[in-house]
């Protein structure tokens, strides 16, 4: 006799929400066949009832508010893909774990803020709290850190976790043009919002690295404690005197254990030419991991976007299905978290003189 279905409820029907509701029909027998069981959407809830998706939702039962999705006796598991820290979608999560539901959700923001407390009930109801694609989209780095690294001892980890500052800084520097005009282009391509300040401002960085190190150094996640700058006040003249240097500026997130604690920060990074990660340009995401006794491991890939990240959801369902429950951020140990000014780097100062050509251009 085969399994019963995992009952889906869906909260938040964007590009991302749409494009899971679609795979999980078009790819229906295949998801079957490698979760062993079915997996079928049962409820969704969204803002607007009437907008076109391009997938036909009108046979499922609508929720006009999303927490109802977690009382609902046909519902097994609740997917959150609406975003915030707080309101429907923290609603939502907490009420879906409370009444015992499986949480999968792609929201950062949700879990940099208040993640190790969802993660805490969740093991006390012993249901899973998944959330691979809140961090670089279709990188598996969550699953990596959870489960491939289990026997390590990580020691520093960093990367490029935001795509929109990624292509920013890509442009900028194969164009010579400066940010506002390399931003215009970003949001006119739908790489960027159109109140950007959440990337640029390295805010999404820094949510992310927020998880990243928690799962990393088994510390609570303390988004305060990260430091955090973004790229608006690079110019094309900083990214070329970096290029003369044989350096490419990226927007890294950096989350070490120092021996005294764990620092975390955010900021326009030199990275030396040569290296994995001054090579990854455009919205691409890439992560470094320096662990004992693996060594160092590079993932890269596409770290948003509705496919990616539809595909992280899928693979968090999937490992419901197939009752993968793993520990989610409930920390093992209370790392001190450090100041970013007990920090000491290497700098690069760009002085202006009158008789060396003038202001940059």
């Amino acid at each position: 006799m085969s399994a019963p279905p995992l009952k889906v409820g869906l909260a938040g029907l964007g590009t991302v929400g749409a494009r899971v509701a679609g795979l999980l029909t078009e790819r229906a027998d295949l998801l079957a066949e490698r979760a062993q069981r079915p997996i079928v959407l049962t409820a969704i809830s969204a803002r607007d009832r009437n907008r076109a998706r391009g997938v036909d939702l009108s046979h499922l039962p609508w929720c006009a508010d999303p927490v109802e999705l977690a009382r609902r006796s046909d519902v097994d598991v609740v997917v959150e893909l609406m975003g915030g820290a707080e309101g429907p979608a923290r609603a939502l999560v907490n009420e879906a774990l409370a009444k015992g539901k499986h949480v999968v959700t792609a929201n950062k923001a949700l879990i940099a803020h208040h993640g190790t407390g969802l993660a805490t009930v969740a093991e006390k109801q012993g249901v899973a709290f998944n959330y691979e694609a809140a961090v670089a989209g279709g990188i598996p780095v969550i699953k990596t850190l959870r489960e491939a690294l289990f026997v390590n001892r990580v020691t520093r980890l960093y990367g490029i976790l935001n795509g929109t500052c990624n292509f920013i800084l890509t442009q900028m520097s194969r164009t010579k043009r400066p940010f506002a005009e390399v931003l215009a282009e970003a949001q006119a391509l739908g790489y960027a919002e159109a109140d950007p300040a959440f990337d640029v401002e390295g805010t999404d960085a820094a949510h992310k690295l927020a998880i990243l190190a928690s799962l990393a150094f088994g510390s609570e996640v303390d988004f305060a404690a990260v430091h955090c700058e973004g790229i608006t006040g690079i110019s094309p003249f900083d990214i070329e005197a970096a290029r003369e240097l044989g350096y490419a500026i990226k927007l890294l997130a950096i989350a070490e254990d120092t021996g005294q604690g764990v620092r975390c920060h955010v900021h326009p990074t030199m990275v030396p030419f040569g290296t994995p990660i001054a090579g990854v340009d455009g919205a691409f995401n890439a992560v470094v991991i320096e662990a004992d006794p693996l060594g160092k491991l590079v993932l890269e890939g596409p770290g948003a976007g509705a496919g990616p990240t539809a595909s992280a959801v899928l693979s968090d369902l999937a490992d419901i299905a197939r009752g993968v429950t793993l520990q989610s951020t409930s920390p093992t140990c209370h790392c001190r978290r450090l100041h970013f000014s007990s920090i000491r780097a290497r700098s690069m100062v760009r002085i202006l003189s009158a008789n060396h050509g003038g202001m940059p251009p």
